[in-house]
């Protein structure tokens, strides 16, 4: 077993599962972490989407028994039934545009250059949407409405541009669409359920030629890593969000940006190869 292959796959694992919840774009640090870690190809490119599903397992953990309840409940509670309908309908949007872009926007915009600017662009836009007059009309996600579910979708669907978040885009702008912080929050990690698992098992199959079983102590370690720091990640942002805003993950998006590009243009980072 090649030690090496597996620290990488902690670290990136850890990167992973830290970053996919929290409003700062985890494909976007994945991209830049497995350019440092010189593990940026075809088989690296899978290992980074697929490691998705172990920080998806820490969020299904943490809400198993609203998950457990949603599902039981389906055939006959309204409220069960409300509860999938929102979450169909705001999957929907990323679906239709990553079918129809996902090819093109992976070739053109997976690179450094892109995630900089987005980080950028992304934390310039939180710190205009935590000082705007935050009116909340959505307590809860139980509250959500059909057309609440699908603006959420597109604001999701925004996180196509590596570097934009995912979690960011559902969390700003559920906050721009009148939800209250907890109920964005939630929802978002709710969302990423499907989102997630689907987008994992897709690419499997898309890229399954690269499956070995030689590689299954590097998959066992990032997901292993993935699941306890996504885990942490959770527990920790539904505290922190109680009593603080966002507004320090977006000077952290900027500054962040800020020091890809000038790694980059200064020269003491080569990012030209980054996918």
């Amino acid at each position: 077993m090649d030690f090496l292959l597996i620290l990488k796959a902690v670290i990136l694992g850890l990167v992973e599962g830290f970053t996919e919840f929290l409003p700062i774009s985890s494909t976007g640090h994945l991209i830049l972490a497995s350019e440092l870690l010189h593990f940026n190809d075809e088989r690296g490119k899978l290992f980074t989407i697929v490691i998705q599903s172990g920080a998806i397992l820490a969020v299904c953990w943490e809400y198993r028994a609203r998950i457990a309840a949603v599902v039981c409940g389906l055939p006959r509670e309204r409220a069960a039934q409300r509860f999938t309908l929102n979450l169909v309908i705001a999957f929907l949007p990323l679906v239709v545009l990553g079918l129809l872009f996902g090819s093109a926007i992976k070739a053109q915009l997976f690179n450094a250059t892109t995630v900089a600017v987005a980080f950028i662009v992304g934390g310039i836009v939180i710190l205009w949407a935590e000082r705007r007059e935050h009116r909340i009309r959505v307590e809860t996600v139980d509250e959500l409405g059909p057309l609440d579910a699908l603006k959420l979708g597109i604001a999701q669907a925004l996180a196509l541009i590596p570097g934009t978040s995912r979690s960011g885009a559902t969390i700003i702008g559920g906050l721009l669409f009148g939800l209250s912080r907890r109920a964005a929050t939630e929802f978002s990690f709710f969302l990423a359920i499907p989102t997630l698992i689907l987008a994992t098992l897709y690419q499997l199959y898309k890229e399954r030629e690269l499956l070995s079983f030689n590689d299954w102590g590097m998959w066992a370690a990032g997901f292993a890593a993935a699941f306890v720091s996504a885990f942490l990640c959770v527990r920790w942002l539904l505290r922190y969000i109680a009593s603080h805003d966002f507004t320090v993950f977006a000077w952290y998006r900027i500054g962040f940006g800020v020091l890809v590009l000038a790694t980059a243009h200064f020269g003491w980072v080569d990012w030209s190869a980054a996918p």
